[in-house]
């Protein structure tokens, strides 16, 4: 079905209230080739013209050419754009020239470098490299074949766990690899971002130090969806200059991009119909009309309940042939699905961003967004899933009843306008760094040189680290303590808190693992999780040994969590003035507490009630952004006849919702606090990074922060509903259930704040 005939077919149904908001049709667009300046092996050009690639795309040309030639290169291009061979061309030409030479691939996930070892196996097939010459290395791959891939592989296609974990700390093992390193390629650049992106930053530094122990200085590849500061972000990440090589050459058919907003359910509230039963619908839809399907969950909770739902709408043939998938199942369970899916055996998937990378799982018709995935790179990412065969597409943005979802609702423009994000990291970040500085000198002691680069960068961290008997200075190098045994293992470099298991307490062992970062929210005691649609309570929460106890149960309810923040600052590291408002942005310590649960209704949302928690509190140190509210504003408040604290807190959710729209960051990546009682007597707004020691999103905030302000005036004014609604100041998040808001006076600060001219 063409995806026009599908949209018609919803527009003119008898339930249909209105929901279609807005339609961009992309047109298609036809190849634009290129030619390579460098003449490739040979028997490569042959294989190439026995697989299907007569010619390269511009972009791919050019990729390759630039890193033949020995530059380090980032390709910043949407999905589906043929980024693989851009690497995969250069790497298997020098292996077929240079019998030394070895090469080593780098993905966020294994699904996808188990997809890439099946596509650069195809590509040199029939003779052109032994199959044992390229292998993937990761935590699937079986004790007794590591050895044997350590001694053969030309190519080894890894994650940044896997180099973390058994690569880097066992180097000496790899020697001949790292010896004959040509090539080092970091797949899907714009996911290290944030917490991971700084983690990899550091595992790149510490790969870099031992390849020159063995006399290797690879050029870096960098692969990214389209973001706003490539260049930039693959030179932070390698510590290398790169050449940006940015264009979409590639054909690509015609795609319909539809927005649909849940209908109003309350108008007095604004309440909308879940934005996870219209996924659901949409997926049920879709998989009646033989289109094949992808949902895109914001959590793995979320996933679960879609699936949920849909697997209760469909007939029962249908709903065997949907499943869900995400991160956390065992890697057969994912394995299998992927390749059901792949097969025909499966026609919907919903997953998490798990599968917004470029696995290949088959030509897609259609794919489903059930709320915007937080970032421009993202979206375009997971709608670039479907339509990859050439043919017509669809995809869906099913809005979410928040802030930065209904503002695109209003807004099309400007999704449709691709304003990319920039990628932030912060390698230098104590609480991330300082583990790696131990594992480094684990695997090779420092030298007096790195020595004096660090203390340049994080003044004190080695001082400290001496100090607490973690590094010794010995003849001008720093070793670990010698009772220091293998740190890599004590490092969790996809969070800062590392993770729990969840384990099924009717014997069925353990179901999957969770960062320990939400572990208080989402397993504490009375807790409902999902696990592959089957519904589990946490039972028990052991925190000092890092597992939860699930029992299986038939229950109609999910739950959330509810904190209490507190924050205080502990310095400032810049401040401006913003007409006569003062900015400021700096260190902070932030405190929360888990303190009670919500039960909600599947489907409905319905409130069940709410149960107290014993938790303990946890406090971390981190970067923040605040400003005060002046004089002005406060009459303001006071002329409108509105509440100032409820006017103050509603103003620090809606910056905190609409701040994505400028930071390549998630809603759950920041957190916010109003006070009414500052430094000086004044009420203040806290922003801050979500995360230990800051990944920098605090430092784009204050940069950005009087278009935040006027971006944000815009979203509460332009809401239809009375008082205030999930749509434009309500948080899901809230510790204090939304009390008090008051959206007349949000209006009044925020209105103060964006009209406030710069003084300076």
């Amino acid at each position: 079905m063409h995806p026009s005939a599908f949209l018609h077919q919803l527009i003119t149904a008898p339930d249909y209230e209105g929901e279609l908001v807005h339609v961009e049709c992309i047109p298609p667009s036809d190849p634009v080739y290129g030619e390579l300046r460098n003449a490739l092996s040979p028997k490569l050009v042959k294989r190439l013209s026995r697989v299907g690639v007569a010619q390269l795309y511009r972009h791919q040309a050019n990729a390759v050419d630039l890193l033949i030639e020995g530059r380090h290169v980032v390709v910043n291009a949407p999905s589906a754009s043929g980024k693989s061979l851009c690497y995969q061309l250069p790497t298997v030409h020098t292996a077929l020239e240079d019998p030394l030479a070895t090469a080593l691939y780098m993905f966020p996930t294994k699904a996808l470098a188990q997809d890439q070892l099946r596509s650069l196996r195809e590509l040199t097939s029939r003779g052109l490299l032994p199959t044992s010459s390229i292998d993937t290395f990761d935590g699937d791959t079986l004790q007794d074949v590591r050895g044997g891939i350590r001694k053969r592989a030309r190519v080894v296609l890894t994650n940044p766990d896997m180099l973390h974990m058994g690569i880097l700390p066992n180097h000496a093992l790899w020697s001949r690899f790292l010896h004959g390193l040509r090539y080092v390629v970091l797949d899907e650049a714009h996911i290290y971002r944030g917490v991971l992106g700084s983690h990899v930053a550091n595992l790149v530094r510490r790969l870099r130090r031992l390849c020159a122990i063995y006399g290797a200085s690879p050029v870096f590849v960098c692969c990214s969806a389209t973001i706003a500061n490539a260049q930039e972000h693959a030179g932070r990440l390698c510590g290398v200059e790169f050449e940006l090589v940015e264009a979409d050459d590639g054909p690509h058919g015609e795609k319909f991009f539809a927005l649909w907003n849940p209908a109003i359910v309350n108008k007095s509230s604004g309440l909308r119909r879940s934005h996870n039963s219209e996924a659901s619908s949409f997926l049920c839809k879709l998989i009646a009309r033989d289109l094949r399907s992808l949902v895109f969950a914001r959590t793995r909770r979320l996933a679960e309940l879609i699936y949920l739902y849909a697997r209760e709408r469909l007939p029962e043939e249908l709903a065997g042939r949907i499943s869900p998938y995400r991160a956390g199942y065992l890697a057969r369970d994912r394995r299998k699905i992927e390749q059901d899916f792949l097969e025909g055996r499966l026609d919907g998937l919903v997953t998490t961003s798990a599968l917004e990378l470029g696995v290949d799982i088959g030509d897609l018709d259609a794919t489903v967004l059930a709320g915007y995935p937080g970032n421009m790179a993202s979206t375009w990412q997971q709608a670039g899933r479907s339509g990859r065969s050439g043919n017509p597409s669809l995809s869906v943005l099913v809005a979410q009843n928040s802030p930065l979802d209904q503002y695109l609702m209003r807004n099309p423009a400007f999704l449709f306008s691709r304003r990319f994000e920039e990628a932030l990291i912060n390698p230098n970040n104590p609480y991330i760094l300082e583990p790696h500085l131990l594992c480094a000198a684990w695997e090779r002691p420092l030298m007096a040189e790195e020595s004096t680069e660090i203390e340049t960068n994080v003044p004190g961290l080695l001082e400290d680290l001496m100090g607490r008997g973690l590094l010794r200075l010995r003849k001008g190098k720093l070793y670990p303590d010698p009772g220091l045994a293998y740190p890599a293992q004590r490092v969790n470099i996809r969070a800062t808190g590392g993770s729990y298991k969840v384990m099924d307490s009717t014997g069925g062992g353990l179901l999957e693992t969770v960062d320990g970062a939400v572990a208080l929210s989402q397993l504490h005691p009375g807790a409902v999780y999902l696990h592959q649609g089957d519904t589990y309570r946490v039972t028990r929460l052991d925190m000092g040994g890092r597992t939860a106890w699930a029992e299986r149960v038939d229950v109609d309810y999910y739950t959330q969590a509810r904190e209490l923040t507190d924050i205080r600052s502990t310095g400032v590291s810049r401040e401006k003035w913003c007409g006569e408002v003062h900015v400021c942005v700096g260190s902070v310590e932030v405190t929360t507490h888990v303190v009670a649960f919500k039960r909600k209704r599947q489907f409905t949302e319905e409130f069940l009630g709410e149960e107290p928690l014993d938790l303990p509190e946890t406090t971390f140190q981190t970067r923040a952004f605040w400003f005060d509210v002046t004089s002005d504003a406060v009459n303001r408040v006071a002329k409108a006849s509105a509440s100032l604290a409820g006017g103050l807190h509603a103003c620090e959710h809606s910056v905190i919702a609409v701040l994505p729209l400028f930071a390549l960051c998630d809603r759950n990546d920041i957190g916010g606090v109003s006070m009414l009682s500052g430094a000086n007597g004044d009420a203040q707004v806290f922003v801050y990074d979500a995360y230990p020691g800051g990944v920098g999103i605090a430092e784009m905030g204050y940069e950005a922060i009087e278009r935040l302000w006027r971006a944000t005036l815009e979203l509460v004014k332009a809401c239809p509903c009375a008082d205030g609604c999930p749509s434009c100041i309500q948080s899901p998040k809230c510790g204090n259930n939304n009390e008090p808001l008051d959206k007349e006076g949000a209006i009044a600060l925020l209105e103060s704040l964006s009209r406030a001219p710069n003084r300076g």
